[in-house]
């Protein structure tokens, strides 16, 4: 098993990690020229989306967010159009559902009409989003007026709250350098993209806004995260690939995904496979990591036996847990609750597992649950040193060599 491992790690040699260089002779277009107003007032939509369309028509170039908080709804960027938040600004969101059109794209694993992000990149190739100022999507406010329409006589209508950042069948595409807080659901959801780069972002977001994730990975190829802070109410990184008979359907694994020198704070899970596994998940490197801030479950996979696909060649190596409630979590029959679907006829295979290297104090070590009609197979431990009230709990586990497992209880 740990020649076969070494073999796909070779593998992550062929990811093109594209070199991204914005030309200081690129046209810049400031949005302020088109009306748009930094005073966290004025909803600059229609502004900001001039500006965007007119760069795209007049070949490319870069849409620059200035000094001040500029406030809009949904918008998309066009061909050829890189994004500078400049140091200072903030491109904020709006909380008026009517901001957010509903589109064709996928949510929580199926394809559907959902409402827009806010901000939307689809089918671009070399798209760069970067700068040291901040996106926020106004999530502690959708939060508060949630709980104020609840109470109110004329609710919202019934729409998605809006993730932040969209790159949907892109590639070639890079995030950089900035702030990106308060989602109001997931924050960047990588969707149906190929070399994606991920480098020196900041992702925080309140703790009581649900469904918060950090990053999700979704039926997406060679994308590479590093240098990144995470603290949000969800997995930090969750890697999918659709969910049931609809991700069967549109058959698109993860794969050659890298991430590394990244920390994560609170989240339900550090790097988390699954749930909606069921277009496969292959060749995953998580390194040079550190997990703490009582995060549930740093090392984390989830499935139902409804999804199928096969998740394959996960490494974690390098890991520090502080203060976590557990080290690792596989539960392949995750948050069965509500309306129970019909197995796949070919349940989840989860297999070749290496975890190396991975060290700290938590609460648990953990819990490995397979089904049992489709076991957990060949895990294996290297170098692994864990201080913990409880020690790891199997169940339909087949293959696993815990030889470099050391688990110190009280």
């Amino acid at each position: 098993m740990k020649k076969y491992l070494v073999v796909i790690l070779l593998l992550f040699t062929g990811i093109t990690l594209t070199a991204f260089i914005i030309s200081s002779t690129q046209q810049r277009f400031l949005v302020t020229r088109y009306g748009a107003k930094g005073d966290s007032n004025t909803v600059n939509t229609q502004a900001i989306q001039t500006a965007i369309n007119n760069c795209s028509a007049k070949g490319g170039g870069v849409v620059v967010i200035p000094k001040g908080v500029f406030l809009s709804g949904a918008l998309f960027l066009q061909k050829g159009v890189h994004l500078q938040i400049e140091k200072g600004g903030v491109l904020k969101g709006t909380t008026n559902p009517n901001d957010y059109p509903q589109v064709h794209t996928r949510w929580e694993g199926e394809e559907q009409v959902f409402t827009a992000a806010f901000l939307n990149i689809n089918d671009q190739e070399g798209t760069c989003i970067y700068g040291e100022g901040t996106i926020d999507g106004s999530g502690d406010e959708w939060v508060k007026q949630y709980h104020r329409q609840k109470q109110s006589a004329t609710p919202f209508p019934k729409v998605g709250r809006p993730r932040l950042i969209c790159f949907q069948n892109c590639s070639n595409v890079r995030i950089s350098h900035l702030q990106l807080h308060n989602q109001a659901v997931w924050c960047l959801h990588i969707l149906y993209s190929h070399n994606v780069t991920v480098n020196h972002i900041n992702i925080t977001a309140q703790h009581n806004i649900p469904s918060s994730d950090g990053i999700d990975i979704d039926s997406s190829d060679s994308v590479h995260i590093s240098n990144t802070f995470i603290d949000v109410n969800d997995d930090c990184i969750s890697i999918k690939s659709g969910k049931d008979e609809d991700g069967r359907r549109v058959n698109k694994p993860s794969r050659n995904i890298i991430i590394d020198s990244c920390h994560f704070a609170y989240g339900h899970g550090g790097v988390a496979m699954g749930s909606e596994v069921s277009g496969g998940i292959h060749n995953v490197l998580i390194s040079n990591c550190v997990i703490d801030s009582d995060n549930w479950a740093p090392i984390r996979f989830k499935s139902q036996p409804s999804r199928g696909g096969v998740v394959e060649n996960i490494t974690y190596q390098n890991i520090t847990l502080h203060n976590t409630r557990k080290a690792f979590e596989f539960n392949m029959a995750w948050r069965m609750v509500g309306t129970i679907r019909k197995p796949a006829e070919v349940p989840t295979i989860v297999r070749n597992i290496l975890i190396k290297n991975v060290s700290g104090t938590v609460q648990s070590a953990g819990d490995m649950s397979g089904l049992d009609n489709s076991p957990i197979q060949n895990v294996t431990f290297e170098n692994c040193y864990i201080k913990a009230t409880t020690g790891l709990s199997l169940n339909h586990v087949t293959g696993i060599d815990t030889t470099g497992l050391h688990v110190t209880l009280p």
